[in-house]
């Protein structure tokens, strides 16, 4: 399973609301590892997201219209 970056957020914690907003809409996406820290806290450095190829540009659409959403344009 090849897997490609389709967003990057401005940091872990938009990472992760990322990845569960994309989650409930069934879309698999995970955390670039690497980009992220665990014990020590969480990173402010942009974080990648990553879905398996074939599901990139839905994952990138579904996120681009749930962001849409939320800011009230849709």
């Amino acid at each position: 399973m090849d897997l490609v970056v389709f967003a990057t957020a401005p940091d872990q914690l938009t990472a992760e609301m990322w990845q569960d907003l994309l989650s409930q809409a069934r879309i698999r996406c995970l955390l670039r590892p690497g980009d992220t820290f665990g014990f020590l806290g969480e990173s402010a450095t942009p974080v990648r997201l990553v879905a398996p190829s074939e599901d990139a540009d839905v994952a990138r659409d579904a996120l681009e219209t749930l962001r849409d959403r939320h800011r009230g344009r849709g």
